[in-house]
């Protein structure tokens, strides 16, 4: 089995334990103080596992050139403004328009790799990259009014623009996270992902602590008394980053995406087992498609 799957399968759990982490913290924090602990706490994190691996291997730290700073920024950034954009949507009447659309995330990261790499898509991978996009867009709208036939034909409206501008914030900077990475030219994946991610959680945190200090010092403030409760979703969010940049360097960004939706499984699993939710027959559906998908991809 090819390295990068069993890393990607990892990191999906890993952030599947971090959203989780992440949500108990809504009580205490906004949104923008939420999403800040995660690269606040996850930032040193990065950095020991960075240190860890200089020494392990032995190599020195590679350095910094123009094309990876810049994709370093744009692709923090990106990520940055995808969450906002995911945000916004959530604050549209047809929300779940919104939220459906910013699940194209990984058909538009195979476009920006095509783009900015020339990572080409086999026919098979394009397949099955599709057939778990129509069951992610199945899951999003199986406990709403919303059918997938009013999802495609409500492409125009604001809610619908902004989850497609969500999901490209998403795939550029997972596109920009490979890119940056490779433009290291080391031949390993461990070391120039683990500084490719600690360069991006440093510019994180610090485009994040600039923005809650211009709106004031509260959910500042808020973020560091909650540093217990931080420092664990900053330790899983890290490990999952860890996770995602050494599987986008070691292959197609669009393929990770792809086979990171494992993550929707875990939390389907994890409701009907743990939590004993009740599940509905679209539901059953969208689940054995993104499985399908997944299969299909490993398989062929």
């Amino acid at each position: 089995m090819p390295l990068w799957i069993p890393i990607t399968i990892a990191a999906a759990f890993a952030q599947n334990l971090r959203s989780a982490l992440q949500r108990q913290l809504a009580a205490s924090l906004d949104t923008d103080g939420a999403t800040y602990v995660r690269f606040l706490y996850g930032w040193p994190v990065a950095l020991a596992y960075l240190w860890g691996v200089a020494t392990v291997s032995g190599e020195a730290f590679p350095e910094p050139n123009g094309d990876f700073l810049v994709f370093c920024l744009v692709g923090g950034l990106a990520q940055i403004a995808g969450t906002a954009l995911l945000i916004a949507s959530f604050r549209t009447r047809n929300f779940v328009v919104g939220t459906t659309y910013s699940k194209t995330e990984t058909a538009q990261t195979a476009l920006f790799g095509l783009i900015v790499l020339g990572d080409v898509l086999s026919p098979i991978a394009a397949l099955a990259i599709l057939i778990s996009l129509a069951g992610v867009m199945a899951i999003s709208v199986a406990r709403t009014e919303m059918t997938l036939g009013r999802i495609f034909v409500s492409w125009t409206e604001r809610a619908a623009l902004l989850g497609l501008s969500s999901g490209a914030g998403f795939g550029i900077s997972a596109v920009c996270y490979r890119a940056a990475s490779l433009s290291l030219g080391y031949e390993g994946f461990a070391l120039p992902a683990a500084y490719t991610l600690a360069w991006v959680l440093g510019i994180q945190t610090g485009v994040m602590t600039v923005w809650l200090l211009a709106r004031g010092r509260r959910q500042l403030a808020n973020s560091l008394r909650q540093w217990r409760a931080g420092s664990l979703v900053g330790l899983t969010g890290a490990l999952g980053s860890i996770g995602w940049f050494s599987a986008m360097t070691l292959q197609n960004a669009a393929y990770v995406r792809a086979l990171g939706q494992i993550e929707l499984v875990f939390t389907f699993t994890a409701s009907v087992l743990w939590f004993r939710e009740r599940i509905n027959r679209t539901e059953i559906v969208g689940v054995a498609l993104v499985t399908g998908g997944i299969l299909l991809l490993i398989l062929g």
